[in-house]
């Protein structure tokens, strides 16, 4: 048997920042976000050889385990490596493991993250563990953020595992998925508003994110201030979404990324203003960087009648605008004989 999943990368509309510990252990944290069709992708072969091959397309590196040794740390394929540490069994036997993203890693996509949740979801086809989402998303958090202390917080995962529109509420022993029923007509017309637009560089969260939890570890005003309005904007996005004030929607967009720049400096730069600026000068109401900032996606909410020249503008930038719709299904996970795989 082949064995296979697939998990989406997200958008994140407002509450970035009050998924990170402390606050959400303190005050509880929330955020918007829904899923897209770009996603990690990964594939597993059963071999009779006690010898695990890694292949990532992403980072050009084909690499072999032993599995009667416990694999170590050492910045090659971690998040691969503490998958099969930490999960029962997954290391026990011989496999050929393929990996790939639609985005790469530091995109402001969640893409880590959702590669994280795409291998443990392939483990519990592989394996038939009998977890749900919830039990696959809190995984993927402890593999990332506990067992490899990467920097970060809990949206993405619960994100990619469950799929779709969510508000999710983060508090101290427990997080809550609410997925959003919105009408059909309202997804289509916020999807022919929006404009996904690739800065042309990547970047690394984990120095955001520390700089960022110092502002509200040390009780900085700014920094406390400016999540206790991300919270409160992202309960005002989700009514307006589901109420369908989308051009409230846009403008909540704007005044989200205003205060998302007080709790880091690195969190945008000049490029990054230039961009965000010239689709305002151009009519978009609101916008702002994807994930922690300095790089990767800018998201743009646009009059649908601008959006083709706003479009126009960030690419004479060097913006590359990227097409993308909606994902409502979240992991899933698939398995097939080598006969039906040739055809």
């Amino acid at each position: 048997m082949i064995f296979r999943s697939r998990a989406p990368l997200r958008i994140s509309f407002c509450g970035g920042g009050t998924d990170v510990s402390p606050y959400p252990e303190e005050k509880g944290g929330v955020v918007l976000s829904t899923t897209i069709d770009k996603y990690s992708y990964a594939t597993l072969v059963p071999q009779s050889e006690t010898i695990i091959q890694v292949k990532s397309l992403d980072f050009d590196v084909v690499a072999k385990y032993d599995t009667d040794h416990q694999l170590v740390y050492d910045g090659e394929l971690d998040l691969v490596k503490a998958v099969l540490n930490t999960i029962s069994g997954a290391n026990d036997s011989g496999f050929d493991l393929f990996l790939h993203s639609d985005a790469p890693p530091g995109s402001g996509l969640g893409s880590s993250s959702t590669m994280t949740v795409t291998i443990v979801g392939l483990m519990r086809q592989w394996l038939q563990k009998p977890w749900t989402n919830y039990d696959i998303a809190q995984l993927a958090y402890h593999i990332e953020r506990e067992v490899l202390g990467i920097k970060g917080g809990k949206q993405d995962q619960y994100a990619a595992t469950f799929g779709g529109f969510n508000f999710i509420e983060f508090y101290k022993d427990y997080t809550v998925v609410n997925p959003l029923r919105i009408s059909p007509i309202i997804l289509n017309e916020l999807e022919y508003h929006l404009l996904l637009c690739y800065t042309g560089k990547t970047r690394l969260s984990a120095r955001i994110i520390e700089t960022q939890v110092q502002g509200y570890v040390e009780k900085q005003a700014t920094s406390v201030a400016a999540l206790d309005e991300l919270k409160q904007i992202t309960l005002d996005m989700k009514n307006a979404l589901l109420q369908g004030r989308l051009d409230d929607f846009g403008t909540l967009l704007h005044d989200a990324w205003e205060n998302k720049k007080q709790l880091a400096k690195q969190i945008t730069n000049q490029s990054i203003d230039l961009l965000y600026e010239t689709a305002r000068k151009n009519g978009a109401l609101g916008g702002k960087i994807l994930g922690a900032g300095g790089g990767g996606y800018l998201l743009v909410y646009c009059p649908f009648d601008q959006k083709h020249m706003i479009a126009e503008k960030l690419e004479n930038l060097g913006g590359q605008i990227v097409k993308f719709g909606f994902d409502q299904n979240g992991l899933q996970t698939w398995e097939i004989n080598d006969a039906q795989c040739r055809f």
